[in-house]
């Protein structure tokens, strides 16, 4: 039996000679677009001048497909201890540079009480290992994580190189992390992209790189690519943006949404929808014991005079 598609063609034979798919012949689908099949790769070479028009519209379509998707969760995950969302603050959140997990203040504050009121030994939340007491042994945890080729190591040390504007070699430490998978390190990429630090500025790259964060759940490179699409006057693709990042929790994208409506680019019911999913992502994240390190962590901040 044939296999015909919504555009009428007939994926069981090959698109360029007419070959049907048997025992002895494998058809391959074309990689960008799923549409058509070939028997080898002379026929999709001879067959691209005619199916590239088709494939390029296709191929954009899934790319909207997969970009516009609503995430499950923010691209920080949940904390590894309470096993609740972490917030988008980073404040709130420290990395454990020995084991390189993301874990909430309000688990570290804790187990931090629950060591201090025993007169035990401070160690990692997570793992368990002694935390570092001078700055040479939080050097050597971190740069041990960073030979493990661990991504969240390689992406912090890129910050550190960023930080002290070595750019290149923050680049080389971003580009291996994003390779591995890390989301951070993606929207940094573009960060770099869009400034031109250690590379030249490439809006198609720094965009390339906003969208894998994006697809991730970053907020920020989400309400970013809303922002590039407001700019080229693309207000529908901007406020869909817009509206996936408010709902993970996201203030600006919020802020972004209510001046869209101010302009009348946005319903009142969408707006209403937004702001009920904002609130629902934000209180997600709160937690007695969270509450508890912020109060803490406000009663010792030291306030420098004005």
């Amino acid at each position: 039996m044939s296999e015909v598609d919504d555009n009428g063609l007939d994926k069981s034979c090959c698109a360029s000679c007419g070959i049907a798919e048997l025992d002895d012949i494998e058809l391959k689908a074309c990689a960008d677009c799923d549409l058509v099949k070939y028997c080898s790769i002379d026929c999709e070479q001879e067959d691209q001048s005619q199916h590239k028009k088709a494939c390029k519209k296709r191929a954009a379509e899934l790319r909207d497909e997969l970009l516009f998707k609503q995430p499950e969760s923010s691209h920080r995950g949940d904390c590894p201890i309470c096993c609740l969302p972490l917030p988008l603050d980073k404040q709130k959140s420290c990395m454990m540079t020995c084991c390189s997990k993301l874990v909430c203040n309000g688990c570290i504050y804790a187990n931090q009480k629950r060591e201090y009121e025993g007169r035990l030994g401070y160690k990692c939340v997570f793992c368990r290992k002694a935390v570092p007491t001078t700055d040479e042994e939080y050097d050597k945890q971190r740069m041990n994580r960073v030979e493990a080729y661990d991504p969240v190591a390689l992406r912090q040390e890129g910050g550190e190189q960023d930080k002290k504007g070595i750019y290149i070699s923050a680049f080389e430490y971003y580009t291996k992390s994003a390779g591995l998978g890390d989301l951070e390190a993606h929207y940094n990429l573009s960060c770099l992209y869009h400034n031109g630090h250690g590379v030249e500025k490439d809006r198609e790259k720094e965009i390339h790189h906003l969208e894998e964060a994006a697809i991730g759940g970053h907020p920020d490179a989400r309400h970013n690519l809303g922002c590039i699409e407001e700019d080229d006057y693309n207000i529908v693709r901007a406020v869909k943006h817009w509206i996936i990042a408010a709902t993970q929790g996201h203030d600006s994208s919020i802020e972004a949404l209510m001046s869209a409506f101010k302009g009348g680019e946005v319903r009142k019911d969408v707006l209403a929808a937004a702001l009920r999913a904002h609130k629902t992502a934000v209180d997600a994240t709160k937690s007695p014991q969270r509450d508890a390190a912020e109060e803490y962590r406000r009663k010792w901040s030291i306030v420098e005079p004005k």
